[in-house]
């Protein structure tokens, strides 16, 4: 399989920071409560930024990075839930605002898991030379299907988005997607449509999948969400460096999608590897869904934690329930 490489990354956060106890002053809650379960000390939340334009701005300090020419871009891959319209997609106004004329755009959908799902469809794009140069982005306002009045749920999650430009490389590649959907129930946010003319409850409860809160809210069941990506994280990532025949001890770094401290500590226990292996900023940022691993890769790339050569893998788990893992070299 052939690789990709990063040329460029960028990313975007709101200016506004809240604390824990600026949480605390929203719901029974307190710093120690949410830090020790969670990691979080604060997160970003927007003050009325479009989830677009976050996904502009994180392309924009992309394209500073680059090299190259911003109309080498002819494949724009975007990753969200929180879009600013049904359509046009969040990669559409993303290609209306830089320029990029002629460009595919198109968003992807797979919560948490989102950028990897992005990263790799953009893999196959340049693998067959159907794209040269890609622009793979995640762009999420949370704030938007938060319930703030949900103590349970309100602490854990941030607005930001990241972006990366990718090429073909003849590097090492291998990618595991996967999803286990009997579980989707246990996390979810319905799009509350207004009832038309026509509509029927019997038939609208009929044709659901699963019983719903439809307020338009994230709905967690943290147990079921927390046993699945303990085992999905370390499970998905075993399975990738298998195809590549190597052991995860050969991993320079991994940057896992930034749901819960515990949640990252159990895996890399489970994988046998030092926490310090894998790159957290979750203390930041909160939980930005599909936004947290390109905002952690890019941080990663400023700090010079990835090596040239290094293998990284970046791993997502999300909504869905979605998995996936790309390794490549960096």
């Amino acid at each position: 399989m052939k690789g990709l490489k990063i040329v460029a990354t960028g990313r975007y956060v709101p200016d506004t920071a809240v604390t824990n106890d600026d949480m605390a002053k929203l719901v029974d809650t307190n710093d120690e409560w949410i830090s020790s379960r969670t990691g979080i000390r604060q997160r970003r939340l927007a003050a009325g930024e479009p989830t677009s334009f976050m996904a502009v701005e994180a392309a924009k300090r992309a394209l500073e990075a680059f090299s190259g020419e911003a109309e080498e871009i002819d494949l724009i891959v975007c990753s969200t839930i929180t879009p600013d319209f049904h359509t046009p997609s969040v990669a559409c106004l993303v290609a209306r605002a830089l320029g990029l004329k002629g460009a595919a755009a198109f968003d992807v959908s797979a919560a948490c898991s989102g950028f990897v799902y992005a990263l790799d469809i953009a893999q196959k794009y340049l693998e067959t030379g159907a794209a040269k140069t890609a622009l793979v982005l995640s762009a999420e306002t949370l704030s938007h299907i938060t319930n703030f009045e949900d103590r349970s749920t309100c602490v854990l999650f941030g607005d930001g988005a990241g972006a990366c430009i990718v090429q073909p490389s003849d590097g090492r590649y291998a990618s595991i997607l996967g999803a286990d959907a009997e579980t989707a129930h246990v996390l979810y946010a319905t799009i509350p449509y207004p009832p038309t003319p026509f509509e029927k409850e019997e038939a609208l409860a009929k044709g659901r999948a699963f019983e719903v809160v439809n307020d338009g809210f994230i709905h967690m069941d943290g147990t079921e969400v927390y046993k699945f990506s303990t085992e999905a994280m370390p499970a998905c990532i075993q399975a990738a460096c298998e195809k590549l025949g190597v052991q995860p001890e050969a991993l320079g770094l991994i940057i896992p999608h930034q749901a819960n401290l515990r949640i990252v500590r159990t895996a890399m226990k489970r994988l046998g590897l030092p926490e310090d292996r894998a790159y957290l900023n979750i203390d930041r940022y909160g939980n930005t869904s599909s936004a947290s691993i390109p905002l952690a890769l890019d941080e990663a790339n400023q700090e010079g934690r990835l090596q040239p050569g290094s293998l990284v893998a970046l791993v997502g788990f999300g909504a869905g329930l979605t998995y996936g893992c790309a390794l490549f070299s960096w």
